[in-house]
């Protein structure tokens, strides 16, 4: 590598450092850090309306019953996670689908909740108890969202940062969510030790995701060796969210220590 390219690397790296997320938030036609947007973005152009904005969700199943109905605030201003992605949806729609009697008497706790959506439509559907869970800056609009949705007494919202040690505060859930988690690669490792961390071979695990890019398969590589997985195949959607490379699977933990 020319001298040229090892300070262009190094400035990388020292933007990287200061902004983690650059890569991954838009604002315009350009990204944060000033390039053009291209095919190979890890997520899509963010219009400018994702700040300190709400939208109206409704989830109906495909057999019977009340659809479930969810008011967000979007706030992208914190990070990607603000705002709802398809796989959060996808999830959503599915548990929707299971029925109020798969999660009734059940903790249930989400990763990388962002906006808190997949976990609040647990709550709505009866669990016993949900954790809603993301980093520091995103805790203000999960707590919005609890209060905008009058789930305060079934939902505790809680920082949890992948690789970190587990607070006091949160348990060992029965079920376990994560949906649109694998987009930033260097967080990988950290987020297959925390899934490995909060459950056991009895804890049931749904795992949404859309496929970005050829580095998420570095993801999987590193996942196989703490958890087999199987795809769901009972989703009334199942056909309609493959087209856009959404994949839902049910995760098996593999007792392999830690």
């Amino acid at each position: 590598m020319t001298e040229e390219g090892k300070q262009s690397f190094a400035d990388e790296e020292n933007l990287d450092a200061q902004n983690p997320l650059r890569h991954l938030m838009h604002t315009g036609d350009h990204c944060v850090d000033g390039s053009a947007n291209t095919e190979d973005d890890i997520v899509p152009e963010q219009p400018k309306s994702v700040l300190n904005s709400s939208v109206q969700l409704e989830f109906r199943s495909s057999s019977s019953g009340e659809p479930v109905s969810m008011r967000l605030a979007l706030d992208a201003s914190p990070g990607c996670g603000g705002v709802h992605w398809p796989a959060g949806q996808v999830l959503s729609q599915y548990l929707v689908h299971l029925g109020p009697d798969s999660l009734r008497c059940k903790k249930v706790l989400e990763l990388g909740s962002g906006t808190g959506l997949v976990g609040l439509v647990a709550a709505q559907l009866g669990a016993a108890h949900v954790w809603i869970t993301d980093q520091a800056p995103l805790l203000e609009l999960m707590h919005k969202n609890v209060l905008m949705n009058d789930l305060e007494s079934d939902v505790s919202v809680a920082e949890l940062d992948w690789g970190t040690p587990v607070a006091d505060g949160i348990p060992k859930p029965d079920v376990l969510l994560a949906a649109d988690c694998v987009y930033f690669e260097p967080a990988f490792p950290l987020l297959v030790q925390t899934l490995y961390g909060l459950t056991d071979a009895e804890t049931e695990i749904l795992f949404c995701y859309k496929k970005r890019r050829k580095a998420d398969r570095r993801f999987f590589t590193m996942l196989k060796k703490k958890f087999s997985w199987t795809e769901v195949s009972d989703s009334p959607e199942r056909e309609s969210y493959s087209k856009d490379a959404i994949s839902l699977l049910t995760l098996h933990r593999k007792d392999v220590g830690v």
